[in-house]
């Protein structure tokens, strides 16, 4: 597992990471230092999410206002 500190290597990491540590505090055998510091863990990596969420979600948007003319049509896997 990752220092406390350090940032995951990418968003499923970090995701994953989370998961454990809901599953560790749905689980209440954690004493309650240990809780509290899980708790703190999981609170940064929730807010480092949600960051690249929104980091990805403005390149999507930059991405499709860059190409406004061009006329969107549904993605098969025959048009590559």
């Amino acid at each position: 597992m990752p220092k406390k500190n350090e940032a995951p290597a990418s968003f499923e990491t970090a995701l994953n990471e989370l998961e454990h540590i809901v599953t560790r505090l749905e689980s209440g055998e954690l004493p309650l230092e240990e809780a509290l510091n899980e708790f703190e863990r999981g609170v940064q990596l929730a807010r480092q999410g949600q960051s690249k969420l929104q980091q990805a979600e403005q390149r999507v948007q930059i991405l499709l206002a860059e190409s406004e003319d061009a006329p969107l049509t549904p993605l098969t896997p025959d048009a590559e």
